[in-house]
């Protein structure tokens, strides 16, 4: 009797060993290379994704000039993120999956100042032009929200003016750390790269005449190896149930 005891304890441990070992051969891993703009916002849906279905989601997050790079370097991931006009060169150089395309996130360019500085106004176009021509140094990212911002100093007319005191720090450095050290006066960054920095005062949105909107888009990579794990990451981010994530985050569904 006590045998065949042990002979059925030890045929659950073996049953049990089966499900656990079959479970993990089923689950997947996503990899997901994207802008560091939508880092906070992916990561905490991720955090539902993976509750959901089992695969696990493992992010690299980058600069947009970084993530670039390590795409023409050869890195595959399943999933890319960056800006609707980056994936669009992205298809046309065979790097995604052209019907793969998904705009996913709204983000706008946020000011921020250093904590506890005078905080300037930027209440309207005139308002940010009289406070970007008094601020003794400005800093934005090299980009999307950078690349706006020098075509929208070339608007205003004042783009020597802000060549001579603009920081430009490296890929992947957020704006808001320089801000926070006192390395710059003003800083500008998508807003969802701001809200996250400790040293800073958030002082808003540009006004809606001049804001540069950037729509941060998904893509299957070729030679993704999994492809439909990662559609189905899509479908999260694209749900109603992640706007309030979303909003928080500083960003809007695309």
């Amino acid at each position: 009797m006590k045998a065949t005891s042990c002979n059925l304890a030890a045929a659950w441990v073996c049953a049990i060993g089966a499900v656990l070992a079959a479970d993990a051969a089923q689950a997947g891993e996503v990899n997901v290379l994207a802008s560091n703009a939508v880092r906070d916002v992916v990561a905490t849906i991720a955090a539902d994704f993976e509750r959901s279905t089992g695969d696990k989601v493992v992010g690299a997050w980058a600069g947009t000039v970084d993530v670039l790079k390590r795409l023409q370097d050869g890195e595959v991931a399943d999933l890319v993120i960056l800006s609707g006009p980056d994936i669009d060169k992205l298809i046309a150089a065979g790097k995604i999956v052209p019907g793969s395309r998904a705009p996913l996130l709204r983000s706008d360019v946020g000011v921020c100042v250093k904590s506890g500085a005078p905080k300037p106004d930027i209440s309207t176009p005139d308002a940010v032009r009289r406070t970007l021509l008094a601020a003794k140094s400005i800093g934005y990212s090299s980009g999307p929200s950078g690349v706006y911002l020098q075509g929208m100093f070339q608007r205003m007319g004042i783009a020597d003016e802000m060549k001579a005191k603009s920081v430009v720090p490296a890929p992947g450095v957020a704006v808001g750390e320089l801000v926070a050290r006192g390395e710059v006066e003003l800083g500008f960054h998508q807003i969802s790269e701001l809200l996250p920095v400790a040293g800073i005062d958030f002082l808003g949105p540009l006004p809606a005449p001049i804001q540069g909107t950037t729509v941060f888009t998904g893509g299957i990579q070729v030679g993704a190896s999994q492809p439909e794990a990662a559609r189905e990451l899509v479908r999260f981010i694209t749900s109603p149930e992640a706007v309030p994530v979303i909003r928080k985050k500083g960003m809007e569904p695309a």
